[in-house]
């Protein structure tokens, strides 16, 4: 037993990596819309973010009107490009197989982009029925708002301290540390950068691995001590 009465993991950057094409697809149409910015600054500064939040935040930032098309652009190329290259973390069917107990994917990514991508790496049968998107709850209820953590534990009928959360955002792991639940970070996607570890770790996380083999065995390490945070 994994000593905690639910794990709940993130999807994209997580389970899947995804973050990469995400950012690789996005970085694109910001340069060309006026607004430079590499593939590395996207992954660094916005993973875990809807486009929409992305494009809301850097509107704030420059007096550069981003047209409302680029959302819809984003999510047609996106959703070809994932169809074709997305791939499952390295090692992350290890770790499922041995964790144990009620498990779940809280995610601000579409049902539809969930399905599609859990179906095509061989994972959805690790976690269906228990697939949350945040997008479900409400278009104001994704992360970095821990809404989408809390929905996930009430279907379970858990106490949020009883609860420990697989993210690789920073804002993922406020969410869940919002949410009032423990953190274990992930860096072993294609999108890190090197102060990641850090910068999640800043963010609450407990712990931080860079290996998905390591999660079982840090997951019950975890479950031996109370957390400080």
């Amino acid at each position: 037993m994994s000593g905690f009465d639910l794990t709940l993991f993130d999807c994209d950057g997580v389970l899947v990596d995804s973050e990469i094409i995400a950012a690789k697809v996005e970085s694109k149409l910001l340069t060309e819309a006026g607004y430079p910015i590499s593939v590395e600054e996207m992954g660094e500064r916005f993973a875990g973010m809807t486009w929409k939040n992305i494009l809301l935040s850097i509107e704030k930032e420059v007096d550069i009107p981003l047209s409302a098309s680029l959302i819809d652009k984003s999510e047609q190329l996106l959703d070809q490009r994932l169809a074709r290259e997305v791939k499952a973390i390295e090692g992350v069917q290890y770790a499922l197989s041995r964790i144990t107990g009620p498990r779940c994917i809280c995610s601000n990514s579409s049902s539809q982009r969930l399905d599609m991508m859990l179906s095509k790496v061989g994972l959805k049968e690790f976690f269906a029925p228990h697939i949350y998107s945040a997008k479900d709850l409400g278009a104001d209820r994704v992360k970095p708002k821990p809404d989408i953590f809390l929905h996930g534990a009430a279907q379970f009928g858990v106490s949020p301290g009883k609860c420990i959360v697989v993210e690789d955002s920073v804002h993922g792991v406020h969410a869940a540390r919002e949410a009032g639940m423990r953190v274990v970070g992930f860096t072993g996607a294609s999108h890190t950068y090197p102060s990641h570890a850090d910068k999640l770790t800043d963010a609450g996380a407990e712990t931080v691995i860079a290996r998905m083999q390591d999660l079982p065995g840090v997951i019950a390490a975890m479950a031996e001590w109370e957390g400080v945070f």
